[in-house]
């Protein structure tokens, strides 16, 4: 059965980790488009300022906000049940929210590490379980994952992380080929580095890491633009975005080579200077 394509306009939408950063950027891009938008994180005074902006913006705009830390089980649920309860036609899932640390891993605190893995497999996972069904009622209907270009390769020093995007990238790309069927579609967004509080959290204490100490200038992607490309390959239907053209050529090359190899070379160039 061929299903009509997904659209923006009056669409109902449930975004994660929507407090600040990527998931700020998505309510604000999505907010004149949309009917209803369902904001989801832990800190519910940023929710509550960041409502009052997008309302402000947009009249007829319905913003709900709920504060609950997702790596419960328990609240991931309950949001399933509101959801059910209020008769949202939730539309589009945008699983955004996600942790890191930077650091060696053998010195890491697990209490640091074990919410890495509850909030960017086990939330992610879960969370799309328990709304797969409401998305498939409501087609056509979209599910964005949002990943990230470690989950392409195995990184010292982000080992964690990088295997956590690494599970985001094969779960969202096997979950486009399932879902094509049934008229929801699947994206994955896999960005570079993006100027928000990111580094700031994932920073080990002490620390401070600035963004271009990471990554080239050139492979830098603002927030603003890597949404704005994300939304246009989701209404294009496609699985997979890199939204830097420079960066998504650079993946594709070093990906044809092995990349302990390329840890080498990045170990020689640093002894050598």
């Amino acid at each position: 059965m061929k299903h009509a394509s997904f659209q923006l306009k009056n669409s109902c939408v449930l975004i994660t980790g929507a407090s600040s950063g990527l998931g700020a950027e998505f309510a604000r891009q999505l907010a004149p488009h949309a009917a209803t938008l369902i904001l989801v994180a832990r800190r519910g005074e940023a929710l509550e300022k960041l409502k009052k902006e997008l309302m402000l913006k947009n009249a007829s705009l319905v913003v709900h906000v709920k504060s609950l830390d997702l790596s419960s089980a328990t609240a991931r649920e309950e949001l399933a049940a509101w959801l059910k309860e209020q008769s949202l036609p939730l539309n589009f899932l945008i699983n955004n929210a996600g942790l890191g640390d930077l650091g060696d891993f053998g010195t890491a605190q697990w209490d640091r590490l074990e919410p890495i893995l509850n909030i960017n497999i086990t939330a992610l996972t879960h969370l799309t379980h328990l709304l797969l069904p409401t998305l498939r009622g409501h087609v056509p209907s979209a599910l964005l994952n949002v990943g990230s270009i470690a989950g392409f390769f195995p990184l010292p020093y982000n080992a964690v992380y990088a295997a956590s995007k690494a599970y985001v990238k094969i779960f969202s790309e096997a979950l486009s080929m399932e879902e094509k069927k049934q008229g929801v579609v699947v994206t994955l967004l896999s960005p570079g580095p993006v100027p928000t509080n990111f580094f700031e959290v994932a920073a080990r204490s002490g620390e401070k890491i600035v963004i271009e100490s990471r990554a080239p200038a050139c492979f830098i992607t603002s927030p603003n633009k890597v949404v704005r490309i994300a939304l246009r390959a989701l209404l294009q239907n496609r699985a997979s975005v890199i939204p830097n053209r420079l960066l998504s050529a650079a993946i594709l090359l070093l990906r044809l080579i092995p990349f302990s190899f390329l840890w080498r070379l990045k170990k020689v160039e640093k002894f050598k200077s």
